[in-house]
């Protein structure tokens, strides 16, 4: 394969002007005007599992699909036609980005996929949708914030929760000072949910084009309990269900602290990790992270004491939310409407609508890009913290972890040729 056309970001030009521009909310150049009834068209790179969901939510709009996995691709081309759309389906993604008539992308790959295509799509002048967690690491997370502000493009992150009114109402309340002063956050996530037993490695199946799939990562044997669901429990691919579901959580967590464009000072946890070899990922975690306010947001991966969803406890009270429940303790913190100079957050009740609208309105996502890469750094900080067993120290401006080389190191992971970003 010829290396990706992708675009070189210089980080000393534009890192400066990225973080300032990010403080408020950008404003995007337009690729093209769009009339009240001009229609968006979107091709879809990756479409198996979370990518064949979003066809749906995209029906009136998708005109092409890409994917590695021939058999991905001709389920998404049936399910499309029998809804009756017609679209083109590709194998390499470079090639659907070379579409003139392409407005917007929709990325739903494995986490290690999500970079690469985030930054040759804004390059090749589409906006984006790209699934949560937003990077593999820190250090990539960056570098697509860079490229969406360099070609002024519209990067919606999907972490969806930001269009759910219950976890809005959440955070509007905990903002609002409904909890009195905010000494605690939760966050429980879900044990491992690996698919199948232990397997040899074997040749991969023909529909399966796997030096692809495998791209930036690491050369190494097919192996089919290593791919397409269950890529979310190895290194290589991803980061566990710390980035998996943590990154929805952590991400309402961020939002209720106002730190969309900010992080915590220091992280440290323990971690236990799965002694029959069949992933390497954690089984159970506890990873702390310390606000420089003294807030502490604790991540916990089957703790007793910590309930799957979200708990904010203040010195008024505490609040859970989770998908479908929200709850006060007391009752009465949620019975009172907010008043009208409380705070009050920008409204999306449809992740794919308000992306939609972004791309004819040229505003920042409810899920912009920044905030993306912000609340994935914690999950990849909190998975840092407790694979190396002992506390590090973080620079939200700089973006570095601070006295610790070998941590600092985990920041960024080499990627394998001719797939590098730089």
């Amino acid at each position: 394969m010829t290396k990706s056309p992708s675009p070189r970001v210089n980080r000393r030009q534009f890192l400066a002007a990225s973080s300032a521009a990010t403080m408020a909310l950008p404003y995007f150049v337009p690729a093209r005007a769009f009339g009240a009834n001009d229609r968006i068209r979107t091709g879809h790179i990756g479409v198996g599992g979370r990518g064949m969901g979003h066809l749906d939510g995209f029906i009136e709009q998708v005109v092409a699909v890409c994917d590695v996995d021939k058999s991905h691709l001709a389920e998404a081309v049936k399910h499309l036609k029998s809804k009756g759309r017609q679209v083109d389906a590709y194998s390499d993604y470079r090639r659907l980005l070379e579409r003139k008539d392409l407005d917007a992308v929709v990325i739903a790959t494995p986490d290690h996929w999500h970079a690469l295509p985030t930054i040759d799509a804004c390059s090749a002048g589409k906006d984006v949708f790209v699934e949560k967690p937003l990077s593999l690491t820190v250090a990539e997370g960056r570098k697509m914030v860079e490229a969406a502000r360099r070609y002024e493009r519209v990067v919606q992150t999907g972490s969806q929760q930001r269009s759910d009114p219950l976890f809005r109402r959440a955070v509007e309340l905990i903002r609002s000072g409904r909890l009195g002063r905010l000494k605690q956050i939760l966050v429980g996530i879900p044990q491992v949910r690996f698919r199948g037993t232990k397997i040899a490695d074997s040749a991969p199946p023909p529909e399966l084009d796997f030096n692809f799939w495998l791209g930036p990562a690491p050369l190494r044997p097919y192996n089919a309990n290593q791919v397409h669901y269950n890529f979310r429990y190895f290194w290589d691919y991803s980061g566990g269900q710390m980035t998996n579901w943590g990154a929805h959580h952590i991400d309402i967590a961020q939002w209720a602290l106002d730190a969309d464009h900010s992080g915590p000072i220091e992280i440290e946890g323990t971690a236990t990790f799965d002694g029959k070899g069949l992933y390497d990922v954690t089984s159970t975690c506890r990873a702390t992270h310390t606000f420089a306010n003294g807030v502490q947001l604790t991540v916990g991966q089957l703790q007793n004491d910590i309930p799957l969803g979200a708990t904010f406890i203040g010195t008024a009270g505490r609040l859970y939310v989770d998908r479908g429940k929200i709850e006060s303790t007391p009752a009465e913190l949620m019975k009172e409407p907010l008043a009208a100079d409380a705070v009050h957050l920008e409204v999306s009740n449809d992740h794919t609508q308000n992306f939609l609208d972004c791309i004819k309105s040229r505003k920042a996502p409810i899920s912009d890009v920044e905030i993306g890469h912000r609340s994935a750094t914690l999950c990849h900080l909190g998975n840092i913290a407790v694979r190396l067993g002992r506390k590090i120290h973080w620079d939200a401006a700089s973006e570095k972890i601070l006295g610790d080389p070998e941590a600092l190191s985990m920041l960024e992971r080499p990627s394998r040729a001719p797939w590098a970003l730089s």
